[in-house]
Formats: structure tokens, sequence, C-alpha cells
């Protein structure tokens, strides 16, 4: 996923800022000492300011708009500000004393400047710069802290929905009713196993209870819970289907969305078939990469299912909103993967 550029809505403030610095500039450097040497009139000198200012001012528009692009979150404002310090201090300090330098070369002013001539005009354009620079990153910080207390509410949302999502599923008549049977055949047959089995039951109700109180989960805690699902799952469908999961342990560590592998399990249950003479095969991998996959056979249903991929839309959005990567989708006639980025530390 590309990253979206930061662009600076700015308009009217140059359009003000730029005459008033260089009005402020001409009233503080107009030396009525060489009024009677100057060539220029009083307005052709402020004409002179203006472009001076616009020179100045754009040159540093850049130097925010570089460290804006490179540290836009506002996690990242200790380095931002201090970037934007340094960095327009030194454009400003170079751009001024070129332009010093010229005027000297060409003898615009029919005058040489004296060396205090030129710290003076760089220090009084750094003041200059600082004041409004002061008031961009004022603006920025701002415009991003609302960004993200709203990307902050929308995941709120969309791990609730999520919860909610999961929890209607598991209390799905449906899936108590095959659960419950289950159980009952278990307690007839192998009160141990019926034992396990409402263990496993327990982990997993404990587990979505859980989910929404965090942003992410490590892998190794999803594969746990995957795990538990699964065995609850091997339970109902038998040897019609198979869960094999290849990690590096690594990428234990690593983090991600919780329940996002409940939701592809279950999102590969739905769509597909599962039948032990031609059993449903769910992989979970760690690529190179950093991205996890989760791969099944594409096995079709006699009846078709309508769906709107509500997990897999949400899922997605969990990513966009984090702006940790792209969750992307390869579908053939043979199987359906699903890739999702490990996210190396937490938000």
């Amino acid at each position: 996923m590309g990253k979206n550029r930061v662009r600076l809505n700015d308009k009217w403030f140059r359009i003000v800022g730029i005459p008033f610095i260089s009005f402020m500039s001409h009233v503080i450097f107009f030396n009525e000492n060489h009024m009677e040497e100057e060539e220029f009139s009083y307005w052709q000198i402020w004409l002179i300011s203006v472009c001076e200012a616009i020179i100045v001012w754009e040159a540093n528009r850049l130097v925010l708009l570089y460290f804006y692009n490179r540290y836009p979150h506002i996690r990242d404002s200790r380095q931002r500000i201090t970037g934007l310090f340094l960095g327009c201090l030194l454009m400003t300090i170079l751009v001024r004393y070129l332009n010093i330098w010229f005027y000297d070369q060409t003898l615009f002013w029919g005058y040489l400047f004296p060396p205090e001539g030129y710290w003076y005009n760089i220090l009084i354009a750094v003041l200059y710069v600082m004041i409004f620079a002061g008031i961009y990153e004022g603006v920025f910080y701002f415009r991003q802290w609302k960004k993200t207390f709203a990307e902050t509410e929308e995941l709120k949302r969309e791990n609730l929905q999520t919860e909610l999502a999961s929890l209607k599923a598991q209390i799905n008549p449906h899936f108590l009713f095959n659960n419950l049977g289950s159980l009952t055949g278990l307690i007839m047959e192998d009160q141990h196993a019926a034992v396990v089995f409402v263990e496993e039951l327990a982990a997993v109700y404990r587990y979505l209870l859980q989910a929404n109180e965090k942003d992410l989960a490590t892998l190794k805690e999803e594969l746990r819970f995957a795990d538990h699902y699964f065995h609850l799952l091997k339970i109902r469908f038998g040897e019609g289907i198979l869960l094999k999961h290849s990690v590096d342990k690594a990428s234990e560590e690593m983090h991600l969305p919780p329940l996002t592998l409940q939701l592809l399990l279950e999102n590969a249950i739905k769509h597909n078939s599962v039948m032990p003479e031609r059993p449903l095969l769910i992989s979970i991998e760690t690529r190179a990469d950093g991205y996890l996959l989760v791969r099944n056979n594409r096995q079709k249903r006699n009846t078709l299912v309508v769906s709107d991929k509500t997990g897999l839309r949400n899922i997605r959005a969990k990513y966009r909103l984090m702006n940790k990567g792209e969750v992307t989708v390869e579908e053939t006639d043979a199987f359906f993967e699903v890739a999702i980025p490990l996210i190396k530390t937490p938000i």
C-alpha cells in the first residue's frame, strides 16, 4: 500500500504571510542613511523584499514537507521537531547568505554589506522562519492528533465489531447445538475426552471475551487460540478437516489483531465443503518477508453461500487504521490464500 504524502493546505497562509514578512523586513531594513544613494524607490524596495521572502519561505517549506513525510505520526514528534529546527535553521542561513553575497558581488544596492550586516540579516530571517515554522508545526500537530484520535476510535469500533461477530458465531444455535451434541457423545463414550472438550470450549470463550481489551495479540497467543478453536472443529468434523502450521520461533513474538486467525478459519469452513473423503486442509505459515499466510484448498459446496466478506473487510480495515501494511488475497480454482502483515512492535 502506497504511503500517503502529506500536503500543506497553506495557500492563504502564504498569501498573507509572505507580504507581512516583506513589509516588516522592509520597515526594519529600510536604511534612511542610504535614501539618497538608493537607486530604488520605497515601493520598489518593498517588492524586492517580497521576492526575498518568497525564496526563503518556499525553501523552508520544502524542509517542512520533507520532515512531515518522513515523520508524519504523533509518536514521531520529537524527531520531526528536531529535524525541522535544524533543517530550517541551515536552510535559512544558506539562502540569506547567498542572497546577500549576490548583492555584494553585483553591487545591487550600490554598497557592500559589512560582516555584521550579514549576521543581522540572517538572524532576523531566522527569527521570522522559526515563528512561522512553529505555526506550521502547531497546525500540523493538531491535525495529526485529530486524525489519530479518529482512527483510534474507529479501530476500537472495528475491534468491538470483530468481537461481536465472533461471539455471535459462537452463540449461534447451530454452533451450540453441534458442540453440545459432540459433548453429549463424548460423555457417553470417553469422559476424559469430554473434560478436555469442555476445557477447550472454555478457553475459546475466555479468549473471545478478552479480545477487545487490546488492539494487538502476539502470533503465539493467536496460534494457541486457533488450536483451541480447531479442537472443537475437529470433534465436529473428524477427518474432514486438517490444520497445520509452520511458524518460525522469531515470528511468534510478532503481533497481529486479535481473532484474525479465528475469522480466517471460520471463513474457510463457511465457503468450502468438509468431508472425510475430501478433507479441508488449512495451513498457517510465516514468510521470510514478515507475512503470515493462511491458505486452504478450495472445495465448492453444493449450496451457494451468500457472504458479504465481513471478516476479511474487518481485518483489512484494522490494518488500514493502524497503517501497518496491506492484507492481500490470492484466489485460484485450487486454493484461497490470505497474506497478513506481522507487526514487529505494538502500536
